[in-house]
């Protein structure tokens, strides 16, 4: 038997927008859910945007405060997709509140934030998806698979890149997202958490690392109005960009395999160029996630000019069935926000954690502290 879900979105930005289309094609990808999600209300602190929202996609009610949501019985589950230094805040208002939460990375500044909201979450008894979207890729499923079977012997070193121009502009507005105390830790927080929580999803637990970072991009224009995005801004008065544009960090997993991860916001010339390479004794495994359905696979026995093969994933990979009903047929990124969906919804229909939870966000954030600190005194810094 089919059950309504009263649902609300705090945020609504790009990533509002795109839990809000997720939670409207879950039923059409997934008709074996018990759970059946309704637009209940939709907050945000910018004029206007919650009202169009509500008319373009039928909640049922608009807010300006947040706090009406949480005090909203018809509300059971809520994407919080606010800016990052207000995770915390609405995190533990909506757990506190008897409702389950899908909340973006990183969920909020620090370690400390992330693990105040997993205990809250706990404490309450609800469930908490978070949006590490990439480990839902099929292929990233199927990589995961091929790593644990063994087929490329036993993992030596990975590297996972995550390059972006989104910040390359240096017209860009001086936005939260630039500001340490509303931001957090920059291009750590936006783009490196993802990295570390793919390296955790493929390889198990990272033991310790040592990292650097960099400003390149040190003064931008203040926004003179709202923003949304990544705003340009010309007559602003400049301001210092107080988080990093990039960062790289070496990675010790406790299996004994070696990594690098680097991350970029200001990389000119790259557009979501996020992947990973892993090697092993016998073979590797590559994946970039503009060629979403796409593995470069090698292995066999000949070790020394062993051939690549490129894999097309299909059905039986990951969530792939869900979509498409033959290889190669192509996914996009919103479609790992609807498997994100199916996963927030599956949890609390089974009452079972499915997916990204809130343990994994602390591991996250637990690793990028680490790297702030070891850019800090450039050492290496061990991970309990």
């Amino acid at each position: 038997m089919v059950q309504t879900l009263g649902v609300a979105v705090v945020g609504f930005g790009w990533m509002g927008r795109v839990h809000t289309q997720a939670y409207a094609r879950v039923p059409h990808h997934f008709p074996g859910l018990s759970l059946r999600p309704e637009l209940v209300a939709v907050a945000d602190e910018v004029p206007g945007r919650a009202e169009e929202a509500a008319a373009q996609y039928g909640f049922a009610a608009a807010h300006r405060d947040w706090r009406e949501v949480a005090a909203d019985p018809r509300v059971r589950a809520v994407s919080i997709a606010a800016p990052n230094f207000l995770h915390r805040e609405i995190g533990l208002a909506m757990a506190e509140a008897g409702k389950h939460i899908w909340i973006e990375k990183p969920v909020g500044l620090t370690a400390e934030d992330a693990r105040a909201v997993s205990d809250a979450v706990t404490k309450a008894g609800v469930q908490g998806t978070v949006g590490f979207n990439y480990r839902g890729a099929p292929a990233v499923a199927a990589a995961r698979e091929l790593i644990a079977s063994g087929e490329i012997g036993t993992v030596t070193h990975v590297r996972i890149r995550l390059f972006s121009d989104y910040a390359a502009h240096p017209e860009g507005a001086l936005t939260w997202r630039y500001e340490r105390e509303r931001g957090g830790s920059g291009v750590l927080g936006d783009l490196a958490s993802h990295g570390v929580d793919l390296a955790r999803f493929l390889l198990g637990e990272i033991e310790a690392l040592t990292a650097d970072t960099a400003i390149f991009l040190p003064r931008r224009a203040r926004p003179t109005g709202a923003t949304a995005g990544h705003t340009r801004a010309t007559s602003g008065e400049l301001g210092p960009v107080e988080n990093e544009d990039y960062v790289n960090c070496l990675l010790r997993f406790a299996s004994g395999a070696r990594g690098v991860l680097e991350a970029c916001r200001v990389s000119v010339g790259e557009q979501n160029n996020y992947g990973f390479e892993v090697h092993g004794t016998k073979g590797a495994v590559f994946w970039d996630f503009r060629r979403m359905g796409e593995l470069g696979v090698s292995r066999g026995t000949s070790y020394q000019d062993q051939p690549v093969s490129t894999v097309y994933v299909g059905p039986g990979d990951g969530e792939y069935a869900a979509f498409q009903p033959g290889s190669a047929n192509s996914m996009g990124y919103d479609d790992l926000k609807v498997i994100e969906a199916h996963h927030f919804l599956r949890s609390i229909a089974e009452n079972t954690p499915y997916g990204a939870t809130l343990a994994d966000a602390v591991h996250s954030a637990a690793a990028l502290d680490a790297m702030s600190r070891s850019a800090e005194q450039g050492t290496w810094v061990p991970l309990a």
